[in-house]
C-alpha cells in the first residue's frame, strides 16, 4: 500500500480497495478521467456501495499531486472516523443531557474549521455537522488547528444538511441560526434546552433552505465599520451567548 502521511492520502488501485474493505474513513477519491479496466470497475463499484465521495480529474492533476505510480487513483484518508448524528442524539439522551449541536454550512477554511471545533469543545458543544461537499473536512491540519478537540468533539459528514436539521428538529432540538441581516442580537438568546447552531460559509453565509427552517436567526452586534467578523470568531462569540446559563 503507498501512502503519504503528511497528506493523509493513499494511492493506487489495490491500496484504496484494501483501505475500503478494511473499513477506513476517506475523505475523498480522485478517480482519472477516462480510466478503465477490471480492477478499475472493481472500484468504481466499491466507492458507489459504501457510498464514498469520489470526483472524476484530469490526469495532470494526480500527476501533480503523486510523482510515483497512482494508477488512476488517489484517496483522502479522514485521520479520524465520523460518525452517524441519529446514534449520538440517542446516545446524548440517553445520559440525561440536552444535546447541542453545532452545524457548520460550508466553511471551507481548514484553519477556521479547526480554531471552530476547539471553541465547540470548550463551550460544551455535543456534536459538529459538515456536509460531504464543499466543506473543510477532519485532515492533520484540522486537528493540529483544534488543538486536539477534535479527538473530543464527534463529527457528523452528511449528504445534505436540510435533512440533518430537519432531523435535529424532529429530535426535539430548536434550530438557531447566525446571519448578518437579522434584526436580534445573539446577546438576547434566552433558552437552555435541546439546541442546534447553524453558522454559514466565510463566502455567502447560510443557504436560504437551512435559514427558512431556523427557529430563530440572531446577529453578532458589531459597532465598528467592517460589515462581518471571520467565521470563527463570530462562532466563539455564538457559542458563548448561547452556552450561558440563562436562568442565572
Amino acid at each position: 500500500m503507498k501512502s503519504n502521511k503528511q497528506q493523509d492520502i493513499i494511492y493506487g488501485i489495490r491500496a484504496v480497495l484494501e483501505a475500503i474493505s478494511e473499513g477506513k474513513t476517506l475523505n475523498k477519491v480522485l478517480v482519472q478521467q477516462g480510466a478503465k479496466g477490471e480492477l478499475f470497475t472493481a472500484l468504481m463499484d466499491a466507492l458507489k456501495k459504501e457510498k464514498i465521495l469520489y470526483q472524476r480529474v484530469p490526469v495532470q492533476k494526480l500527476n501533480h499531486m503523486v510523482k510515483k505510480n497512482h494508477q488512476g487513483v488517489i484517496a483522502m484518508i479522514s485521520p479520524l472516523p465520523y460518525h452517524q448524528i441519529d446514534f449520538l442524539i440517542q446516545q446524548i439522551y440517553e445520559k440525561g443531557q440536552d444535546p447541542f449541536v453545532l452545524v457548520l454550512d460550508r466553511v471551507k477554511d481548514v484553519r477556521n474549521f479547526g480554531a471552530i471545533c476547539r471553541t465547540a469543545e470548550c463551550m460544551g458543544v455535543n456534536a459538529i455537522v459538515i456536509p460531504a461537499k464543499e466543506s473543510a473536512l477532519i485532515t492533520s491540519d484540522a486537528i493540529k488547528t483544534s488543538a486536539g478537540a477534535l479527538y473530543k468533539v464527534p463529527v457528523c459528514k452528511v449528504h445534505h444538511l436540510s435533512s440533518a436539521v430537519e432531523f435535529l428538529m424532529g429530535s426535539g432540538l430548536k434550530i438557531y441560526a447566525i446571519s448578518e441581516k437579522a434584526k436580534k442580537s445573539i446577546n438576547q438568546y434566552k433558552y437552555n434546552g435541546p439546541k442546534a447552531l447553524i453558522m454559514g460559509s466565510e463566502e455567502d453565509g447560510i443557504n436560504q433552505q437551512l435559514l427558512k427552517l431556523s427557529n430563530e436567526v440572531y446577529k453578532v452586534p458589531m459597532k465598528g465599520t467592517i460589515d462581518s467578523l471571520n467565521v470563527s470568531v463570530a462562532t466563539a462569540i455564538a457559542l458563548y451567548e448561547m452556552s450561558r446559563d440563562t436562568n442565572a
